[in-house]
């Protein structure tokens, strides 16, 4: 999976020029398709039955304004970058791990989102095939599962062929329901919602409901994920890419505020008709109605009423699944440096929104996109404040960083920001600040993040952003540009998605430099997490407590606030939740006080137990960290060690190479040497020998010459003897010399040499005795002539430097391999003189003060023949 790109969709990385083939319309349309989920008017007629619809009018558009001004310079750089949200973030203000915090915000998003609309879509099957509720939610999980697989190319095809059907089906109940009731608006215009305080435009109320739609801000990250695949801008397309990008990102909004109002309208019509609220926020009741007026017949009104459900949520819930996956795939693949692929977080992510439309959280939309609204701003507007102040202010660097060997692994503009305006927003929005304050969190959080970025990037000086200064690509002027070879996995990218390695020594994927853990960050380590965590605990702690954090005790606070954080926000989460749903055992006469402290009591000791084994199960992970780190460093300092052995060795093996290729090139001149000079010898040599033999023989030589020509016959002999040997030695060493393998009468060869030399032995007076183990073949392959050479210069040693007693030779056969033996009385040879021995030229001590003579290189000869025999 994670090498199919078809899979992938390059989930954790810069989508290449050369990927991005689609049109721009088609880019920007599969994003706009996403506008087509039904919560926008099940938000609207949340709004309108708690505030009123004027207050909801005003909040609806004053969200759009938001949200588009918001969504446009997201959509812009990461159309323009490749970019996904995620990365956007990364390079936004956020850093490396610090984006690892909106992953799981983002995450959460999208199965929150997910379950809603996949629960209004079971309640569609249930209206129109009594398929129960919990039935319909696995059904509608289920169902997106093949459709998001194969990412982007099967998602923008389902838009495509779906986005003519569900305009025409959105369009049609308005139309045939104002024809109808033209004076509709003007009864929707004076609705004060059920309470029937929100008649006239009230800033509390107006502030509340922005309070339920802001939230919805979080979308312009899915449009995001779409736009990365919009083709580059040039010259030539810049109108159609720049209608693409607004159409595609922030343009959704345009027709969500037309939905949102739409459902105010639908919503309006039905307690009119005397629909019970709960009810008439139903996006299914709610276009029953409008399709009642189209068609006379009821079965009709509810057959296209599901079939536009169905289609509307389709279109939307293949994007929440898709883009869940893209960020729990960069949510874990940060945390464990491992990524199984896509497609696993595509069905962990639809499995959590099954698990929540189990609970019933469409029944809770208030409160959960209340609450969540708030952590939403604080990110989106921390992100555009980075795009739209800090880098034309020049307190951010230029253009998208997203690589993990350049970034910090916190920036703490962005992460700051986002930290301070939630919390502060969450602690209004809870009550805190008292209950006049509750309506006005979204604002304290747009505020706040607005301001603080700038602030804190200002006071950093921006040097959090960039951790090493990225490598220039050279484009030459082209939209596309030649690729760079992982050295990891062998692939090709192109040159923004790589980056230099010092830890593997070459250029490195950003994909795989995510998913390395053992490289400890050599490219930065001055930005690596628990440095800097070090670094702001020796800036706020005494110098008498900082020998403790070489300790861990850094590492434990840093885990203890991450935990105790994620426990307060849970359990808060969980009591707010309850008050809210348990609101009618208040109505019910239930004392409100008693409820507040039954639920403070039961968290407060729940949040004791789960504070104590999180304080246990942090100092387990600190100590198993610990290990890790000590196993680590061992295992970096014997990698050093074999590593600088290893180029030890290569620099001997180089020298070695050296003196060998010197050695050889001296070897290749002597040779030549000795071959050139053994022709300019052999020619007046073999004349000597010819009259000393003609001498030797003519019997008119006088007998006291005959001693002399005897003389210089043996000397002549023996300089031919060593030219052979030489040329032998000098022909075996250059390569040049070729065994004649053929048949031999190995048996009869045997008994010849034999035969020689125990007449040579009795002759000297020595016993010469032979021995044969096992059975000798009738025929070997061998070369006859060398192999005598071999037998003929070993036997005649031992028989030549043995003065008296006995030589000894045994041939043993077995397997096919002839072992000869060779074994005398004579002097022998010293342990350490046994290798110096088969030296061209050299001698034993023992026969040095031997009258015995000999050339020197019969042993030389010998051994070079038999290994190059195998022997």
């Amino acid at each position: 999976w994670v090498a199919n790109e078809t899979l992938e969709d390059y989930a954790l990385r810069f989508t290449p020029r050369s990927f991005r083939k689609w049109s721009e319309f088609r880019v920007g349309n599969t994003a706009f398709g996403a506008a087509s989920f039904l919560v926008l008017e099940a938000v609207g007629a949340t709004m309108l039955v708690s505030y009123g619809f004027i207050n909801s009018f005003w909040a609806i558009l004053a969200i759009g304004l938001i949200i588009f001004l918001t969504g446009l310079p997201i959509s812009l750089y990461a159309a323009r970058y490749g970019v996904d949200m995620d990365l956007l973030t990364r390079g936004s203000g956020f850093g490396y791990i610090g984006s690892t915090i909106t992953s799981l915000v983002y995450a959460s998003f999208t199965f929150i989102l997910f379950a809603l609309e996949a629960a209004i879509m079971a309640y569609a099957l249930e209206m129109a095939l009594g398929i129960p509720p919990s039935w319909g939610y696995l059904i509608c999980a289920l169902v997106v599962i093949p459709l998001v697989t194969h990412g982007v190319t099967v998602i923008s095809k389902l838009q495509t062929l779906t986005q003519p059907v569900w305009l025409f089906l959105l369009a049609l109940p308005f139309f045939f329901l104002l024809r109808e009731e033209p004076t509709a608006l003007a009864g929707l215009w004076q609705y004060p919602g059920v309470d029937g305080q929100g008649g006239a435009f009230d800033f509390h109320l107006f502030a509340g409901a922005m309070t339920v739609g802001i939230a919805l801000i979080t979308q312009m990250g899915e449009q995001a994920d779409y736009l990365r695949f919009m083709p580059a801008r040039t010259a030539t397309n810049r109108w159609r890419w720049l209608f693409g990008v607004v159409l595609g990102g922030p343009g959704w909004v345009l027709i969500g505020v037309v939905k949102m109002l739409g459902g105010a309208l639908l919503a309006w019509m039905l307690l009119r008709n005397g629909m019970a609220p709960d009810k008439a926020v139903d996006p299914n009741q709610m276009y029953l109605l409008g399709f009642s007026a189209v068609f006379d017949s009821s079965l009709w009104a509810v057959v296209v009423t599901a079939l536009f459900v169905i289609v509307s949520q389709l279109k939307i819930n293949v994007t929440n699944a898709y883009a869940g996956s893209l960020a729990w795939s960069n949510f874990f693949s940060r945390l464990t440096h491992s990524h199984p692929g896509r497609v696993v977080w595509v069905v962990f992510n639809i499995l959590i929104a099954l698990l929540l439309m189990e609970m019933n959280v469409f029944q809770a939309l208030g409160q959960v996109l209340g609450l969540y609204s708030n952590i939403a701003i604080s990110w989106m507007i921390a992100v555009v404040a980075d795009l739209v102040i800090n880098k034309p202010l020049g307190l951010s660097p230029p253009g998208i960083e997203f690589k993990r060997s350049h970034l910090y692994d916190i920036n703490p503009v962005g992460v700051g920001a986002m930290l301070i305006a939630s919390a502060l927003s969450v602690s209004t929005f809870i009550g805190l600040f008292g209950p006049g304050l509750q309506p006005y969190a979204p604002f304290v959080a747009l505020v706040v993040a607005l301001l603080t970025s700038p602030l804190i990037a200002w006071l950093t000086k921006g040097r959090y952003y960039l951790a090493r200064t990225p490598e220039p690509v050279n484009t030459g002027g082209k939209a596309w540009v030649a690729t760079r070879q992982c050295c990891i996995c062998g692939q090709h990218f192109e040159p923004e998605d790589t980056s230099h390695c010092p830890a593997y020594q070459g250029t490195i994927c950003s994909l795989c430099c995510s998913l390395d853990a053992r490289c400890e960050d050599q490219c930065k380590p001055h930005a690596r997490l628990s440095v800097q965590w070090s670094e702001l605990l020796q800036k706020l702690l005494p110098k008498s407590l900082l020998p403790y954090l070489d300790a861990g005790l850094g590492h434990y606070l840093l885990l203890m606030i991450g935990i105790t954080a994620f426990l307060g926000l849970l359990l808060g989460t969980l009591y707010y939740h309850e008050l809210i749903a348990r609101s009618v055992d208040l109505a019910a006469g239930y004392p409100g006080e008693m409820l507040r402290g039954d639920l403070k009591g039961v968290l407060l000791k729940a949040f004791a137990a789960l504070f104590l084994m999180g304080g246990i199960a942090a100092w387990w992970m600190v100590l198993t960290h610990k290990s890790r780190q000590v196993a680590q460093e061992e295992s970096n300092r014997q990698t050093r060690l074999l590593m600088e052995e290893i180029e030890s060795h290569r620099r001997t093996d180089e020298q070695l190479q050296n003196a060998r290729r010197v050695a050889e090139q001296a070897n290749q001149a002597k040779s030549r040497y000795v071959t050139s000079i053994s022709h300019e010898l052999r020619t007046p040599l073999n004349s000597i020998l010819g009259y000393a033999q003609i001498l030797d023989g003519d019997e008119a030589i006088p007998p006291q010459r005959r001693q002399a020509v005897s003389v210089i016959r043996r000397s002549g002999e023996h300089l031919l003897s060593l030219i052979e040997g030489t040329l032998d030695i000098a022909r075996i060493e250059g390569g040049k010399f070729a065994l004649e393998m053929r048949p031999l009468a190995f048996a009869e060869f045997v008994r010849q040499l034999v035969a020689m030399f125990e007449l040579q032995a009795r002759n000297k007076g020595l016993g010469f005795h032979f021995e044969i183990v096992g059975t000798l073949p009738e025929f070997v392959r061998a070369d006859e002539k060398r192999l005598r050479q071999i037998l003929i210069n070993i036997i005649g040693n031992a028989v030549k430097f043995t003065a008296r007693g006995t030589v000894r030779v045994r041939l043993t056969y077995r397997r096919e391999m002839a072992l000869f033996e060779v074994e005398d009385s004579g002097p022998g040879i010293a342990a350490d003189e046994i290798a110096h021995v088969f030296e061209p030229f050299a001698r034993g001590s023992s026969a040095r003060g031997s009258t015995t003579t000999g050339t020197g290189l019969g042993l030389t000869i010998s051994k070079m023949l038999t290994d190059l025999m195998g022997g």
